[in-house]
């Protein structure tokens, strides 16, 4: 029996799975992720990328952060992959409880997703910060420089920057749902970013699954252990 039988079997005996995912998920959908040797880390800007994704960096200097934020963050034209059409049909079949995603692109909804926790926030929601109006993705792309309300207050996208905190509300309903599930699978993340990373110690149970092209600081712990793309291994699953 090879690795994507026994998580075939796993979760066919199972209605509690809970899936926490990375940018590895959505790099097949032709968003590049952050850390890999082509992502976002590899490339040169006039700043880092972890500076003007920062909350200081947008206060001071908007116009900078939106450059790069339309560039290099909004990419409306993806379309969900294997691994989220197989999650929106596993959730469908009663299997998957919640997807929980560091990613900002909302392609595990379009995917027809239901219960899905952000932990960084969404592309797909943008707000006034003086009125509270909310904008579109598509209104953000299409302003010229800074995206501004008609009230005159500068929009920002509802996304976690660097020196922000998670929304706690959202952190707590995963780790509730983590902390019941029967089988967690980590997929396309490199267990890097914390806190998100450290939700993984909340996990109660014995079927611990991790998918992931490199290894992991959590490797170890896995009671099920897959190296490849998360697209291919979902593939291979069953749904009932």
């Amino acid at each position: 029996m090879n690795e994507t039988d026994i998580l075939n079997k796993m979760i066919k005996e199972s209605d509690n799975v809970v899936f926490f995912g990375g940018a590895g998920v959505s790099t097949e959908s032709g968003i590049p992720d952050f850390r890999s040797v082509d992502g976002l880390y590899s490339q040169t800007y006039a700043y880092p990328p972890e500076t003007i994704l920062s909350h200081t960096f947008f206060e001071k200097n908007p116009e900078e952060f939106y450059r790069f934020y339309k560039n290099k963050m909004l990419f409306l034209g993806a379309e969900p992959n294997t691994a989220h059409d197989k999650l929106a049909k596993l959730e469908a079949a009663g299997k998957v409880k919640a997807v929980i995603t560091q990613n900002i692109d909302g392609l595990h909804q379009a995917a027809g997703s239901r219960c899905v926790l952000e932990l960084h926030g969404s592309v797909h929601r943008n707000y006034c910060q003086k009125c509270g109006k909310f904008y579109t993705p598509k209104d953000i792309l299409e302003a010229e420089g800074i995206p501004r309300c008609e009230c005159g207050g500068i929009i920002k996208p509802d996304v976690v920057l660097y020196e922000e905190g998670l929304d706690m509300e959202t952190m707590e309903a995963a780790v509730n749902f983590i902390r019941k599930a029967d089988i967690l699978i980590i997929g396309g993340t490199s267990l890097a970013v914390y806190p998100a990373a450290g939700l993984i110690d909340y996990y109660r149970g014995s079927k611990l699954v991790l998918i992931n092209k490199t290894a992991t600081p959590a490797d170890r712990k896995a009671d099920l252990l897959i190296s490849g793309s998360i697209g291919e291994i979902f593939e291979k699953l069953e749904v009932s």
